[in-house]
């Protein structure tokens, strides 16, 4: 996550270009099994699809082809993350496609087309379906490295989303305020509720067991499909989700202040009283200039566009220093004496806490996006006043922040999120399907062996000196 040439890593993810579409491919697809009854998999309601039979469905496999994207995936993890990586991979099928929109941000493929989807079915499954959408403005290959590569090697059959818009202009889609993040549920329901039926097309039935995951904005789906389509799902792993409330808290209750301060308007303690952690000062200049302006002003634009029409207006930028910069007026926003109609807009996708499977969630005490004190405390608050609590596990990870990438630039304060995060999938599978609960709500320390890249168990709790 450092800067690359004066521009945040940030700034060059949205500016990135994306790579040219597929080619179907038959390598392998013989009478060996590799790839059998491909030619039977359609993807329900797909206005659009191309599958490939490929030799690995990893990230170690698919680099240099179009079948991933690498700079959609940047920062979301430590550069030395280990990966499924050796001879023979994951070999398997990939779908790619998208599902009938109206609009147009994501370019993936050439197809200029929203609701894309990949789909990815390994040749050796284990019977499990795991469904993920896009965290923050990325599309459908984002969460590659970090979530299917290792479900994949496991055996899982892996569907992700693009939530059906994207990019920092997410907010121009739809009619109504709140129309475009209400669609990112509706897609992430789509695809789960399609890939269910194309596993049992490729494997001649559905899946045993589907778990729903995601980071961020895809720990924010993850949330909300349990709570409305529990139905669906066996179980899920929330990564920092993103929390909507209808009166707060929410990015828009504690991102004004984060605001405030890049025009001095607000002093350290006004941002500890929003939520942001004491401790995670070092991280707040690269925030400011990467995260806080552009974030605040995309997401007051999806909810509340009457408050300043003219920013970010019918773009957040072309250019980097365009999109990073904040709307001056959202130093002054102040969501609670906001129309009613905006508290609707909200409530429209509000979470409840009224979850109907187990849910793991992981949330980092230095995270200065969504800090934690705002967002999955709350979160852990409102499970527990639903009566749900029993379906619940909470983990804070000690030194985790929002995005993994920035452990290499503090790696002497700031550790890794994901081997957490690998540890509370298996925990949920064990739950899930063995009965095995897993340990109680705690903070967890860093590993014994110092591994911080590579190791973590949910029964390491914070010890002094971790």
């Amino acid at each position: 996550m450092r800067p690359i040439r004066g521009v945040p890593l940030v700034a060059a993810l949205l500016l990135a270009a994306v790579v040219g579409g597929p080619t179907p491919a038959a390598a392998g697809a013989g009478a060996d099994g590799h790839c059998a009854r491909q030619g039977h998999v359609r993807v329900p309601g797909a206005a659009l699809q191309q599958s490939a039979c490929l030799p690995d469905l990893t990230t170690t496999g698919l680099a240099g082809t179009p079948y991933t994207d690498p700079a959609d995936q940047a920062g979301l993890t430590a550069r030395d993350t280990p990966v499924p990586s050796g001879v023979p991979g994951v070999p398997g099928v990939q779908v790619d496609g998208y599902f009938p929109d109206s609009s147009h941000f994501n370019t993936t493929h050439g197809w200029a087309h929203d609701a894309q989807f990949v789909i990815r079915l390994p040749d050796r499954w284990n019977g499990g379906l795991v469904v993920t959408g896009a965290p923050g403005t990325r599309k459908q290959y984002a969460t590659d490295k970090a979530i299917s590569d290792r479900v994949l090697a496991q055996g899982y059959a892996y569907a992700a989303t693009d939530k059906g818009n994207n990019g920092v202009d997410f907010y121009r889609d739809g009619v109504r305020p709140g129309d475009a993040v209400a669609e990112w549920n509706t897609r992430t329901t789509q695809l789960t509720r399609a890939a269910r039926r194309v596993v049992a097309q490729r494997y001649g039935h559905a899946p045993r067991r589907t778990y729903v995951t995601g980071i961020s904005n895809g720990g924010y789906l993850t949330r909300w499909q349990l709570e409305n389509h529990p139905e669906l799902y066996d179980g899920g792993v929330d990564w920092e989700g993103a929390l909507w409330t209808a009166d707060g808290p929410s990015l828009l209750t504690s991102l004004p202040t984060a605001v405030a301060r890049t025009y001095g308007a607000a002093r350290d303690e006004d941002l500890y009283a929003v939520g942001f952690a004491r401790g995670s000062e070092f991280l707040w200049p690269y925030h400011e200039k990467a995260y806080w302006g552009v974030t605040q002003k995309i997401y007051r634009a999806e909810f509340d566009p009457g408050y300043d029409p003219a920013c970010p207006g019918p773009s957040a930028g072309t250019t980097a220093e365009q999109i990073l910069a904040p709307c001056p007026s959202d130093a002054h926003y102040d969501y609670a004496s906001r129309p009613a109609a905006v508290h609707r807009a909200v409530a429209r996708v509000a979470l409840t806490g009224r979850i109907g499977r187990p849910l793991i969630t992981l949330h980092g005490d230095l995270d200065t996006l969504l800090p934690q004190s705002a967002d999955s405390d709350v979160y852990a608050r409102m499970v527990d006043a639903r009566g749900r609590g029993t379906l619940h596990r909470y983990y804070t990870v000690a030194g985790g922040t929002h995005v993994d990438g920035l452990y290499d630039t503090y790696p002497d304060r700031l550790r890794p999120i994901l081997p957490c995060y690998r540890s509370a999938f298996d925990a949920l599978v064990a739950w899930v399907e063995h009965g095995t609960p897993p340990p109680a709500d705690r903070t967890l320390g860093r590993p014994a062996d110092g591994d911080v890249v590579g190791s973590c168990t949910l029964d390491d709790a914070l010890r002094s000196g971790s």
